[in-house]
């Protein structure tokens, strides 16, 4: 196939995102985690889609592009409209190495509970220790979701500076027994 019926194809399932059935909506996007680079554009812009099930399959055809979408993840990681920080957030983990790490650190302010949820989860499975601290300081998130992202990622992050905090923050779940759950599960990991 030529570089020109190439984009001749791009536009074409670009303009499917257009679409008013989601279900056509979440092909083109699907398809377009096989265009490289060149779909980065429209798929960031998807992260809007007022559709859920769209969403979320345009951040797995960026975590399939790769390492170049990361630029881009990071730009609409500082985007506070919509839906596109907590997508964002969620992707890097994916796509990202350590050097996303302070941007998902900055993203742990968020005003949005969502970005802060998901900036936390991918701190965790991006296993850098740097975000210990920002993490410790998100114990007492007014957000239980966030309360509980920040306590798993702590665990899985492994170190022992988050023992005292994670014990104060079960203390202080008085009966809340979920959140004490997580909390004893996460010092498992760490190894206390």
């Amino acid at each position: 196939m030529s570089d020109s019926d190439n984009s001749i194809n791009l536009k074409d399932i670009v303009e499917k995102l257009n679409d008013e059935n989601p279900e056509i909506r979440i092909e083109a996007v699907e398809a377009l985690g096989n265009c490289g680079e060149e779909a980065l554009d429209p798929l960031i812009k998807t992260l809007n889609d007022e559709n859920p099930n769209v969403r979320f399959q345009a951040s797995k055809s960026l975590g399939k592009i790769g390492k170049p979408a990361v630029k881009p993840l990071i730009n609409a990681l500082k985007d506070d409209t919509g839906n596109i920080q907590k997508y964002a957030a969620f992707i890097l983990k994916d796509v990202g190495d350590s050097s996303v790490v302070s941007d998902l650190i900055d993203a742990l302010k968020s005003e949005e509970w969502a970005v802060r949820k998901f900036s936390a989860k991918s701190l965790g499975e991006i296993g850098d220790e740097k975000a210990v601290e920002p993490l410790v300081e998100l114990l007492k998130d007014e957000d239980w979701g966030v309360r509980v992202a920040v306590t798993k990622a702590l665990g899985d992050l492994g170190d022992e500076r988050a023992i005292d905090p994670i014990k104060k923050a079960r203390r202080a779940a008085t009966g809340d027994k979920d959140y004490k759950k997580v909390a004893n599960k996460a010092l498992k990991k760490i190894g206390k």
